[in-house]
């Protein structure tokens, strides 16, 4: 009984120390993803330096969890660490995508390719947003060019065609990106009609007032 007991206590010692593991990770994964949603906010004011700030802290956060979990890889698997890392290349990606700059790779990132297709996958959501509010200001040219960036990702990621215990459900995400892709195209084209519009009757209206002054 005696080496049963050194036993479980060698078993004991190693469960408390994966339990204080995964409450770290927890903690530092909630962290982690209210930096990357800040930083996706601050993008979307044209905060870039501020964006890029949070972005750095947060991959120091992000390094922290991948060192506290290392000893322990299902730790690292678990759905709450690899949400937590997919938020990171959501928040690089929508900075990548809005200034035009090339989206970092996922071993550049230290991400798994799941988190990393899917945080690409709802990056490129993120560009509706900014995609209207270019429309708001009158700017259709970065509209235009925001709507061909989400064109560019939906295209790359409708070729993954695989079950979703490899993907980390990405076909589903990828049919959410494509009807928040057909919503704003309709919204883009309805303002270039508008504008098309408006353009024709300013000219017709200098035409006629042409006309009345001869």
């Amino acid at each position: 009984m005696n080496h049963l007991d050194a036993v479980v206590q060698r078993i004991q010692a190693e469960f408390e120390a994966r339990n204080s593991a995964r409450d770290e990770a927890l903690r530092r994964s909630r962290e982690l993803i209210r930096l990357c949603a800040t930083a996706i906010r601050a993008s979307h004011r044209d905060e870039w330096n501020t964006a890029r700030e949070l972005l750095t802290q947060a991959e120091a956060v992000a390094y922290s969890i991948r060192d506290t979990v290392e000893p322990y890889p299902d730790l690292l698997y678990a759905g709450y660490t690899q949400d937590a890392m997919k938020e990171l290349v959501e928040a690089h990606a929508t900075l990548a995508l809005a200034s035009g700059a090339p989206v970092p790779e996922p071993e550049s990132l230290g991400v798994f390719n799941p988190a990393y297709l899917n945080g690409l996958c709802e990056a490129a959501s993120e560009m509706r947003r900014r995609c209207l509010d270019e429309l708001r200001r009158g700017n259709t040219v970065e509209a235009e060019r925001l709507l061909e960036a989400m064109d560019e990702v939906y295209d790359i990621l409708v070729t993954f065609d695989f079950p979703d215990a490899i993907t980390g459900g990405l076909r589903r995400r990828v049919d959410q990106l494509r009807g928040v892709l057909e919503r704003t195209r309709g919204d883009l084209t309805n303002s270039l009609r508008q504008d098309r519009l408006i353009r024709a009757l300013g000219e017709f209206e200098e035409r006629m007032d042409s006309a009345g002054s001869t």
